[in-house]
């Protein structure tokens, strides 16, 4: 069984996997409550299955991008089971999960979750080999300056607020946005990502595993 956390914004998601079939998943919206509600939440999930932390197979965190505090509660929790049971670890970019859910489409993508302050970050994908691939890092924008830089059909998916909502219907025809549960971010999705690592041998280090913070200025570290 693996466990999959993502507390990489506002929506946290936790499930567990066994290779074959979700066990259990659960995702919610909270108000930057991660410190009080993620243990909790993981210990409901892990009671219910009846399962105990020692018998994990795996453990799969969203690395980022994401917000600084909520990346780190995610990271810890993640690295401290890791560490304490010697069980492997599998760090994932945060808007990998999102894309690996998505259907084949000739379309760019870009997946998307809220920066703050009027932000988004952003990574644009091209369907190619099977699967969505990345064609570069990162980034922190603006609704206006994404939907400016759009001159083709594109994809968007993840955390679309009213002020993006905006942005995309001037696009008309070209902005094309999948329905909101289809642009939830899953740690089921997670969870699998981190299957096809496990089957191969590929963990990460815990010592050395660390988020992807972009730059503004919100969750910059101290």
């Amino acid at each position: 069984m693996i466990l999959a956390l993502d507390t990489a914004s506002r929506f946290v998601s936790l499930a567990l996997h066994d290779g074959e079939r979700v066990v259990a998943e659960h995702t919610w919206h909270t108000q930057d409550n991660h410190t009080v509600e993620l243990a909790p939440a993981l210990q409901r999930m892990l009671s219910d299955a009846r399962l105990a932390p020692h018998e994990l197979a795996g453990i799969c965190v969203a690395i980022g991008p994401g917000s600084f505090t909520g990346l780190r509660i995610g990271l810890a929790l993640a690295k401290g089971l890791a560490l304490a049971h010697g069980t492997p670890l599998f760090g994932v970019p945060t808007l990998d999960a999102l894309a690996y859910a998505q259907p084949a489409r000739p379309e760019r993508m870009v997946a998307l979750l809220q920066a703050g302050r009027g932000r988004i970050a952003i990574v644009a994908y091209y369907h190619r080999d099977g699967a969505w691939r990345p064609e570069g890092g990162p980034r922190v924008t603006e609704w206006a300056a994404l939907a400016a830089e759009t001159t083709a059909p594109t994809i968007f998916c993840g955390e679309i607020d009213p002020v993006g909502a905006a942005a995309l219907r001037k696009l008309k025809r070209i902005a094309i946005v999948p329905s909101p549960a289809t642009a939830l971010r899953r740690a089921a999705y997670l969870a699998e990502l981190a299957w096809a690592r496990l089957r191969r041998g590929s963990p990460d280090d815990p010592a050395t595993l660390s988020p992807i913070y972009l730059t503004y200025p919100e969750t910059a570290p101290a």
